[in-house]
């Protein structure tokens, strides 16, 4: 499966770095050990577990782009395991929005939404050539909002053309003028465990900075969104364009963009990973031609943020 071969090919490269050969400056990660606070973009902080590392937003997007993949331009920072074991990544993302208000926490329409993903879907496919066709099946967990921690959490069960199946877990942060997206990229196989880690090493973890809470909204001056819950999960600020050309048009478009994002993600590193890998095994043979050290002994300081 491609998202085997690529977080396999990612734990590799992972396992390279911390041996702590060098690679050429253009082609360096600055792997975050976990065990620290980590801070992304003064927005939010994670306390890191030591079990996790890091790539901050320069890298994250730079990893993407050596993927052939088109960032976003909002990442701001990823989290992967260093068990190679476990297969899965979290991509961090930071849109200013204007603050989200929760009024439909209550009313959220999960068999509404549903529709309108299918629908939008079928319409972005008409534009597709045969084989990059993708189709929304069902829900895997349905919209929920927890007014606590102000998270809104979904997850969509998707297949291509051969009816295999993947997954798309999505978390979003409200703070006060924003929204934080918390992306899981894993596989069916493992989403329930991989989901766990999540829920309890990651989630728990992230923290608002004081200024930036969703409480701490001031209607005086700060922008409010033109959209709420439901158009958050459909898309966010796209869907502000439904008024003018309609529901499932935009839905459509929204689509297109959307979908290409996951068919990258479950299918573009792994080569690159594995190129990442040659290169760095081949200068370490030519740098370091006596074994190589245990990573305790040959770790360096983590790069400051």
């Amino acid at each position: 499966m491609k998202m085997k071969k690529r977080l396999l090919g990612l734990t590799l490269a992972l396992s390279l770095s911390w041996s702590g050969s060098a690679m050429a400056a253009q082609n360096t990660y600055n792997w975050i050990d976990g065990g620290k606070k980590v801070e992304m973009k003064n927005i939010v902080s994670i306390d890191l577990d030591p079990s996790l590392v890091m790539l901050n937003a320069e890298d994250t997007i730079k990893l993407s782009k050596e993927a052939h993949d088109i960032p976003s331009g909002r990442e701001i920072g990823s989290v992967y395991p260093k068990d190679d074991t476990q297969n899965w990544e979290v991509i961090f993302e930071y849109n200013e929005t204007g603050h989200i208000k929760d009024d439909e926490k209550k009313k959220i329409d999960a068999n509404a939404i549903l529709k309108s993903y299918k629908k939008g879907t079928e319409e972005a496919n008409k534009d597709k050539q045969p084989g990059d066709r993708i189709y929304v099946t069902g829900w895997d967990v349905e919209p929920f909002y927890d007014e606590k921690t102000h998270n809104l959490s979904w997850s969509l069960k998707l297949e291509d053309e051969k009816k295999q199946p993947f997954l798309n877990y999505n978390v979003r942060l409200l703070t006060r003028q924003g929204t934080v997206s918390v992306i899981l990229v894993s596989d069916p196989e493992h989403l329930e465990a991989d989901r766990k880690v999540l829920n309890e090493k990651i989630l728990p973890k992230l923290e608002v900075k004081a200024g930036q809470k969703y409480e701490e909204f001031d209607a005086s001056k700060d922008k409010t969104a033109e959209y709420g819950l439901s158009a958050l999960i459909l898309g966010g600020a796209g869907l502000v364009a439904a008024k003018k050309v309609g529901l499932l048009a935009t839905i459509a478009l929204f689509g297109k963009k959307f979908f290409v994002l996951i068919l990258a993600a479950l299918g573009g590193i792994g080569a690159l990973v594995k190129r990442l890998f040659r290169r760095k095994q081949q200068e370490s043979e030519t740098q370091q031609p006596s074994a190589v050290q245990p990573p305790s002994d040959q770790q360096g300081e983590t790069p400051a943020q």
